[in-house]
Formats: structure tokens, sequence, C-alpha cells
């Protein structure tokens, strides 16, 4: 369904493989989780690219898939741990670092899709 209406609305398989991701990663807390989901969700988008576009698509759905870690993932209350801060301080840097992560990566990957 998400592939049909992203046909159908025209959208570049970059940014619905990122905006997939980030929805997956928000919603469930988890990479590794948004990584594979998306990456199967834009499969079918992917398969009528050539070998460039298909890796910057791969590219695009791993750092979607950075997008805000929270308390559903495991890897926020590691560094909540061992650095020990708070709750807040976790979101504020480390939550706030792997979006900008994100976003930044995912500009570069457009960036070198207008390259190739």
């Amino acid at each position: 369904m998400i592939t049909g209406v992203a046909a159908g609305a025209s959208l570049s398989p970059l940014l619905l493989g990122w905006l997939v991701a980030v929805g997956i990663r928000v919603s469930t807390g988890s990479a590794t989780v948004a990584t594979i989901s998306a990456a199967g969700i834009v499969a079918p988008l992917v398969a009528d690219l050539g070998p460039a576009q298909g890796a910057l698509v791969a590219l695009a759905v791993g750092s979607g898939s950075l997008f805000f870690s929270h308390i559903n993932d495991a890897g926020f209350w590691l560094v909540k741990e061992y650095f020990g801060m708070s709750v807040g301080q976790t979101l504020k840097t480390w939550s706030m670092m792997e979006t900008i992560i994100s976003v930044v990566s995912f500009a570069f990957v457009i960036l070198l899709s207008q390259l190739l």
C-alpha cells in the first residue's frame, strides 16, 4: 500500500525509504526493525533502478533508521547508564545527536544522488 501511494504521488525512492525508516524508528524505537521493514517496503520500487540508485536507497534507509533514538531503544538505555545521564539529558543529547546524524547523512545521500 505504501509503495502504491508513493508511486502515485511520484515520491522519490530515496525520500520514501528515508521517511518509512523514520516512521518505523519513531514508532518502534528499533533501528534494526526500521531498517529491515523499510527495506522490504521500498524493495519493489528499487527493483527497477540501477545498482547505484539501489545503493543510495539503502543508504537513505540506513540514515532514516538513525532518527531520534528514544526510550524504546535499547541503545538509548545503554548510553544513559554508561554516561550516568538522566532520561531528559539523554533525550537532549543522544537523541538529538542521532537525529542530526540522520538528517545530515540523508542530505549527503541526496547530494550524492545528484552527482551520479
